[in-house]
């Protein structure tokens, strides 16, 4: 009787973390609304960011291309919890920091070898239909590069 409550409990803890996850506004795919957008010379053009419960974590995949042109994809998995965790496949960051602000909005940090190397804020509209981004990256010339980035939800 009691491993049954147990058991009961826990897949209640569950689906409210499932529950919670699906309520976010941030998870999804979004399309770099590119007429909407403003950048820096040499800022990295992120043209889709998909959001995903990965367990009891999000999981970003990031696809776009360098001030070069090359392509550039990277994942982060983890909370937005404002505890940094790891970046794969990013050359300008190795772990990322996200930390909700409001309901629409978190902040993030970027850093390499414990350096910022971006910062920002991500704020999703309250239909749950624009995402916009509004960073500061250094580049690798130790220069300020701006942008501003919309997306719109797929």
């Amino acid at each position: 009787m009691k491993a049954r409550r147990i058991g009961l409990a826990a897949a209640l803890c569950f689906l409210g973390a499932v529950v919670c996850y699906a309520q976010s506004p941030f998870l999804g795919t979004w399309k770099l609304n590119a007429a909407k957008s403003k950048y820096d010379a040499g800022a990295t053009k992120v043209e889709t960011v998909v959001y995903e419960a990965a367990g009891e974590n999000i999981k970003v995949t990031v696809d776009g291309t360098d001030p070069s042109g090359n392509p550039v994809h990277w994942e982060w998995t983890g909370k937005f919890d404002g505890k940094p965790y790891p970046v794969t496949g990013s050359p300008m960051a190795d772990m990322a920091t996200y930390r909700r602000i409001t309901s629409h909005t978190v902040a993030i940090t970027q850093t390499k070898a414990g350096k910022v190397v971006l910062r920002g804020r991500i704020t999703v509209s309250a239909n749950g239909k624009t995402r916009t981004v509004n960073t500061m990256q250094i580049g690798p010339k130790g220069q300020r590069i701006h942008s501003i980035a919309v997306y719109d939800k797929q």
